[in-house]
């Protein structure tokens, strides 16, 4: 018995015409009717009752019907996983990150996936987080990491909670110690001091100015508009202090002072995003369960 020849029966069963079946599979209507014939000497059975111009199903054909159609989904299923797995050795995952998480999160977990998958290429965007909900929307990445809230409810992404992450600041061991020497900062003890900033659309910046704000002042900007790795480096140089991620202070805490933030702190939550509508690649999914699992 061959898939061909189910697929072949179950087109007859449906339609009830052989030449119309034949249609259907993208087959000569002989080729198929031959196929028949030998599906019903393997099975010692006839599948149809074959009166001009009327096609219906024998006891036999009745039983074997919801038989076919299991083993033909079954075989689809099959040959879909397969092919899956196969996408595994090849093909590319298009990843968006805010600039923190490419420094702080992202290089252990990419590391591993690359590790397991070789061939999967990684194409990783930095952006904010109202850049990447925009272009995860359009269809220009398969997941991204972002900074909930969401700049602007968007229905039509999925977001689940990754982490929820410490911020600290940090500063040049050259310079005086944030705070009177005091081993954790508040957020009080930032006025009058001179900040590093990030550029606009950063989800930092934003986090940074509101608490200050919310504390009653006006933040002081000694250098304004750098990526993070610009903003560390001017922290080293003793430019001023700067806000930023416990991870990335943890991976780039060379040349540079940590002191956390007293309680409640500041802290801000990640999240993976995708598309509602459209399931990730196999692959992005893969990659997907890494990050959850981390």
């Amino acid at each position: 018995m061959q898939l061909q020849q189910l697929q072949y029966f179950v087109a007859v069963a449906e339609t009830r015409h052989f030449t119309r079946a034949a249609e259907v599979v993208h087959v000569a209507q002989p080729s198929l009717s031959q196929q028949i014939k030998a599906l019903e000497r393997e099975l010692g059975a006839d599948l149809f009752l074959r009166a001009r111009g009327n096609i219906t199903l024998t006891d036999a054909g009745e039983a074997l019907l919801p038989l076919a159609r299991r083993i033909l989904a079954d075989a689809d299923t099959a040959r879909h996983e397969v092919l899956e797995l196969a996408q595994l050795r090849r093909g590319r995952v298009r990843l968006g990150a805010t600039p923190s998480l490419c420094t702080g999160l992202l290089p252990d977990v990419l590391r591993a996936f690359h590790d397991r998958y070789p061939g999967i290429r990684l194409l990783v965007e930095e952006s904010g987080s109202h850049d990447l909900v925009r272009e995860l929307a359009r269809g220009a990445l398969d997941l991204a990491l972002v900074v909930l809230p969401l700049p602007t409810a968007s229905p039509s992404l999925t977001t689940v909670e990754l982490l929820r992450e410490d911020l600290v600041v940090v500063s040049s061991p050259d310079s005086p110690r944030p705070g009177g020497g005091r081993r954790a900062v508040r957020i009080t003890d930032l006025e009058g001091e001179r900040l590093v900033m990030f550029r606009h659309g950063y989800d930092l910046r934003e986090l940074t100015v509101a608490a200050c704000r919310s504390a009653g002042f006006e933040p002081d900007f000694a250098v304004e508009g750098g990526e993070m790795d610009a903003v560390l480096g001017f922290v080293r140089a003793g430019l001023g202090l700067a806000v930023v991620p416990r991870m990335v202070a943890a991976r780039s805490g060379r040349g540079l002072r940590v002191t956390p933030l007293a309680r409640p702190g500041l802290h801000r939550t990640i999240a993976l995003a995708h598309r509602s509508d459209v399931a990730p690649p196999r692959a992005a999914r893969e990659l997907q369960r890494m990050l959850l699992e981390r």
